[in-house]
């Protein structure tokens, strides 16, 4: 290894990282090292202390705005070029030319040294890294490369080097996992809560939680409802990492097979189960079978499986046909959720499709939904979704007193969807509240003096949005309502609209809807909206939540645009508007955007009985989902049960933001009262 660093060393002297002349990145070197050699022989707590200490004393945060050499940008420009094209080599030169860039000359030398990181084609070159941790003027810089050192020490189990590193200010699972793995290998005490509160999936937590359950810190009452939940969310890749902690490898052939077949499975099952083991594969193939044949596997749990599984996991198999069976609508759910019983583990997913299952019902019995919603965790009662419905069904058995209580602590703390209905449910229209005063001179003055935003600002003017976004999101941590109102002006001004909304959503008391909802573009979108019979409102609605209006946003599947139309959409609506000249290269071009977007949401509606609800869902999940989802109806429901009950996730969600969006764009552009309620209708079979 030593060898491999003085290479290293070699090569990047001869770069001229190292003359007398420039020593911005060697400053502090052996300072560091010798903090890190300290580190070995202290607490990681000490450790932790003494590199956060080094840091804050020589980061500025605040500062005037300072000219930027045309030199210095033009390096890091090139070093961005040079970068895309896996050039690496050519980096630390142009790190070289754009230290005088105050702004985004340290960048050139960290996609450098996070190549270094990730390539794992020769050691990490420590020396380097750290000199750039000790220099580093910029805080999201320095946590990000630090964050990345981290990731690659826990690959490689070199848990020293995490411990020393110390904490990381990203909002990161697998830093975290990586760090408390270290802590654990460093004979620090980890408790199994705080690893499961940190875990989501991904390679440094999935080496945490195997570790940790090896070390019998992770035991089978913790690990067994985790793989319950992604059995039930039909997650199998990460409940089988689940099953291999829990089953021995005689055991996963089993596994894979009742996965694989759970019927033929089960048919080579007799008698009560030997072992915890055997007994709870029994019953996760009886849960598959609610996936494959409810009927049969109804038929057979209520044979059978009297002896195969005990009571209790019965009860877990029943929920299990419900959740299956209200996710495919059928009514017939709500029986075997009541029939599942009381008192046993669910997952907050199947706890809310229990209450779901019960309003779906042609005649809902309300004092279920009461009853259902009171088994849901302390923490999920106290959602607006659940806190509204309970108060629904308080108001219709009568208590019209704790139903006006509960709208009322719903219509205080939501602005969204649910907190609009509470309003009308307490016979009110939805209007503007009292909004905050405007930012002033002073206060917009001090935020384009933020160091960060800086930053963010110069690497939006020069397109590279996934850079300044993580700048932006970073330098706004800690703001309070005043300042975050400011810095939201600020992207408004730089017609950074995505950042303005997101960051004034994160204000607490002061509530600026001038803000949360922008409506940029209003004339040619409004016009164009017009144009096909839309309400501007409601499309604006979409777009805000399509693409927060960046007219470059590109999904991982291909939607493209404002409206985020995809590629066969947009060929199939330009044929039929007659769009002679249309190019696939042209759908991110703001009008044909505009036109396209809007032209298929109204055939959408137009397919749809001109419902806005149902328009919604099938402009995203597609217009043939909620034909079938209507179809399902034994009756005609309220827009918010519909909504409330769509079965795909993102879909649901995103008709409630719509929805809700929508309400509040009309009342901007009205100035007049509205109602979601009436917005959302009645959905009819």
């Amino acid at each position: 290894m030593t060898g491999s660093n003085h290479s290293r060393k070699t090569r990047i002297t001869r770069w001229g990282l190292f003359k007398k002349q420039a020593p911005r990145w060697q400053v502090g070197l052996l300072p560091v090292m010798l903090l890190l050699t300290a580190c070995a022989e202290t607490s990681t707590s000490a450790a932790e202390k003494k590199i956060e200490g080094r840091l804050a004393s020589s980061v500025q945060y605040y500062g005037a705005p300072v000219q930027v050499p045309a030199t210095a940008r033009n390096a890091v420009i090139s070093a961005y070029e040079a970068m895309q094209a896996k050039n690496w080599a050519q980096l630390p030169v142009f790190a070289q030319q754009a230290r005088d860039d105050h702004e985004l000359g340290e960048y050139p030398m960290f996609w450098y040294l996070r190549n270094q990181i990730r390539s794992r084609s020769a050691p990490i070159p420590a020396n380097e890294i750290l000199a750039f941790l000790e220099q580093s003027q910029n805080p999201y810089l320095h946590e990000r490369l630090k964050a990345d050192w981290i990731l690659e020490a826990a690959r490689t189990k070199d848990f020293a080097t995490v411990r020393k590193l110390g904490n990381v200010n990203l909002n990161s699972a697998q830093v975290d996992c990586a760090i408390l793995h270290a802590r654990h290998m460093g004979n620090d005490r980890v408790s199994a809560s705080q690893a499961i509160s940190a875990f989501k999936p991904g390679a440094a937590c999935w080496d945490m939680m195997a570790q940790l359950y090896a070390a019998k810190v992770l035991q089978w009452d913790h690990i067994q409802p985790l793989l319950r939940d992604d059995i039930e969310y039909d997650n199998k890749a990460n409940a089988r990492r689940y099953a291999a902690m829990l089953f021995s490898p005689a055991q996963m052939k089993d596994y894979d097979a009742l996965m694989a077949n759970p019927k033929a499975w089960l048919s080579g099952q007799s008698g009560k189960p030997q072992s915890r083991q055997q007994e709870e594969l029994r019953t996760l193939a009886f849960s598959r079978l609610a996936r494959q044949d409810r009927e049969g596997g109804y038929a057979f749990l209520q044979g059978d499986g009297n002896t195969l599984v005990s009571a209790e996991n019965r009860q877990w198999i029943l929920a299990q046909f419900g959740l299956v069976s209200v996710l495919n609508l059928e009514d017939r759910a709500d029986q075997w959720y009541r029939q599942a019983g009381e008192d046993f583990r669910l997952s907050e997913y199947n706890h809310a499709w229990r209450v779901r299952a019960a309003l779906r019902q042609p005649r809902i019995d309300w004092p279920w939904v009461v009853k259902t919603i009171g088994m849901m965790p302390p923490g999920q009662q106290q959602e607006p979704t659940w806190k509204y419905w309970k108060a629904r069904a308080q108001q219709a058995m009568g208590n019209t007193g704790a139903a006006r209580q509960g709208f009322e602590a719903v219509a205080n703390e939501d602005h969204g969807f649910y907190g609009q209905l509470a309003t009308e449910a307490l016979g009110r229209k939805i209007t503007l509240p009292p909004q905050p005063p405007a930012s002033n001179a002073a206060e917009l003055a001090h935020i384009r003096q933020n160091r960060g935003l800086q930053r963010a600002v110069s690497l939006f003017n020069l397109g590279w949005r996934p850079e300044a976004v993580a700048e932006w999101n970073f330098a706004i941590k800690g703001l309070n309502d005043r300042e975050l109102i400011a810095a939201a002006e600020w992207a408004v001004q730089e017609n950074v609209y995505d950042r303005a909304i997101n960051t004034s959503l994160l204000t607490q008391g002061d509530i600026n809807f001038r803000q949360r909802y922008l409506a940029p573009f209003e004339g040619k979108v409004g016009q164009q909206a017009r144009n096909v019979g839309l309400d501007p409102a409601w499309v604006y609605g979409l777009i805000r939540q399509e693409s927060r209006f960046v007219p470059v946003a590109r999904s991982q599947v291909g939607a493209a645009g404002l409206m985020q139309v995809m590629p066969g959409t947009a060929r199939m609506v330009a044929n039929k508007i007659g769009m002679s000249d249309f190019s696939l290269s042209d759908v991110n071009e703001f009008e044909t955007n505009t036109v396209l977007g809007t032209s298929y949401l109204s055939m959408v509606k137009s397919d749809l009985g001109n419902s806005e609800v149902l328009a919604t869902a099938g402009y995203n999940a597609g217009p043939n989902r909620p034909k079938r989802w209507r179809s399902s109806l034994s009756g005609p429901v309220e827009g918010a049960i519909f909504a409330e009950t769509i079965p795909f996730t993102e879909t649901r969600l995103y008709v409630k933001h719509v929805m809700s969006n929508a309400t509040w764009y009309a009342t901007l552009f009205t100035g007049e009262p509205q109602s979601l309620v009436q917005r959302l209708g009645t959905v009819t079979p």
